[in-house]
């Protein structure tokens, strides 16, 4: 028994570092590429990155409601994989794409038409709206491009093909970063175009990783991920609901939780730009070290949906109970790296000594609340999710946020007018709030359904 259990234990570390891996390595190449993007744009001083800071929340609310639809499109990816259903997931292919794909245009039009109206929810400093205004009206050709191939990444990684979109994000990542050195600064025979060079160079760049993922999932004829027009886009009722039954308690978390995050930012906003700077360099770093929590929150999620698919109750259960200590055990990791690496970090950005203040102190309160952050990613997509338990998933987060950590964020900045720290450090209720009820799911076994049995 004793053997067993450790072969167990084996087999689920071997699959969540092979897993995981690739998907830390791609989310650390996508946050280093955002990270770079901001120390450029930094170099042009605090207006500049306060102004990139609030026009890419139109983007970050965007990206979420892409990774709700992918998300819960790889719930039924990784089991009907699981259950070797081809036809299946071919309709989940075509549902998905559709959603990312009518929203993407929406939202592209809203960022070039309304710039201003998007940048006026967070600050009327006129510098920062005229440099917002003119990324805006540029980036929003990506967001088309983006809600297709971010579908596509999620959709091979939940096949365990983590490599390809790792090495599509390696050359796109790439590309954008020489981009934005070309035209932020004018580089040669580029001319010099501040934010707004930022702006053309992630279009181009996510147009271009677009076309990899159409040219690859073409000529590869046996991919799980390749659109067969024959069922991709024949949508019969009982699918079409249990689809919608399952996804869309999962793409109204992803909506409203960014809204939440949104929410944060305006909150922040009333201390002021500085303050606005400094959240953005404070994401810019803590996001490189929290692909961490991500890599193994979505390999947890793969990991369980497979089995789930393959009907091995037994094994989803207990790979639950071990992804929450290795989630736990990374995210005291990342604490020791946050407390140690990003002070040095924070001295690459063009800022004034007021804003590294307030960034380093509000880093020291990030990291104090890792490892708990660490437990709620995994209880909510790698658990929760991957056993389409999306329904209370949702009530989780979306109370978290809106009960406890807006509420908070606004009493902290516009009632007791504390500091940009002290708000993180007040905000933390939420994680506190979501991982003891999460933990209680977990422990009920409640979150267990088998998807791929009509």
């Amino acid at each position: 028994m004793l053997e067993e259990k450790k072969l167990e234990t084996k087999n689920y570390l071997k699959s969540a570092l092979l897993l995981g891996t690739p998907i830390m390595l791609q989310g650390l190449l996508y946050n280093g590429g955002t990270f770079i993007d901001t120390l450029m744009i930094g170099q042009l001083g605090e207006a500049s990155i306060a102004a990139v800071g609030v026009a890419s929340q139109l983007y970050f609310f965007i990206m979420l409601f892409f990774f709700g639809v992918s998300s819960g499109s790889s719930i039924f990816i990784s089991q009907y994989w699981g259950a070797g259903d081809r036809r299946g997931i071919q309709k989940v292919l075509g549902i998905g794409m559709l959603l990312n794909g009518s929203v993407s245009i929406i939202v592209a039009l809203i960022s070039t038409l309304y710039p201003s109206s998007i940048m006026h929810l967070f600050s009327y400093d006129p510098l920062v709206v005229a440099q917002g205004n003119s990324y805006l009206k540029v980036v929003g050709f990506s967001y088309i491009f983006t809600g297709i191939s971010f579908f596509w990444a999620l959709g091979f990684r939940s096949t365990g093909n983590a490599r390809t979109p790792l090495l599509i994000s390696i050359f796109c990542v790439s590309l954008n970063a020489i981009g934005n050195y070309l035209l932020i600064f004018g580089i040669g025979i580029f001319p010099e175009m501040g934010v707004a060079g930022a702006a053309i160079s992630t279009s181009i760049s996510r147009f271009i990783e677009l076309m990899i993922y159409v040219v690859i999932t073409t000529r590869h004829k046996e991919s799980p991920m390749r659109l067969d027009f024959k069922f991709a886009f024949k949508f019969d009722k009982v699918f079409v609901k249990k689809f919608f039954k399952t996804c869309a308690p999962v793409i109204i978390n992803e909506v409203f939780w960014a809204l939440g995050m949104i929410f944060y930012k305006i909150a922040y906003s009333k201390i002021g730009t500085q303050a606005l700077a400094a959240v953005q360099v404070v994401e810019a770093i803590n996001n490189l070290f929290f692909v961490i929590i991500q890599g193994i929150a979505n390999a947890t999620a793969i990991i369980i949906g497979i089995k789930i698919g393959q009907g091995e109750e037994r094994l989803a259960r207990l790979y639950a109970r071990y992804s929450m200590y290795l989630s736990f055990v990374c995210g005291v990791l990342i604490t020791i790296l946050i407390v140690f690496v990003s002070p040095q970090f924070l001295k690459l950005f063009n800022v004034s000594r007021s804003v590294s203040i307030l960034a380093i102190y509000s880093m020291y309160v990030v990291a104090f609340l890792a490892p708990i952050k660490a437990c709620n990613a995994n209880i909510v997509v790698g658990v929760l999710r991957s056993g389409g338990d999306t329904k209370y998933s949702m009530y989780l987060e979306m109370g978290s946020v809106w009960l406890v950590g807006v509420p908070l964020a606004f009493l902290g900045s516009m009632v007791f007018h504390l500091t940009l720290p002290q708000i993180y450090l007040l905000v933390g209720c939420e994680e506190i709030t979501k991982f003891i009820i999460g933990s209680f799911r977990i422990k009920s076994g409640k979150w267990y359904n088998n998807l791929t049995i009509l």
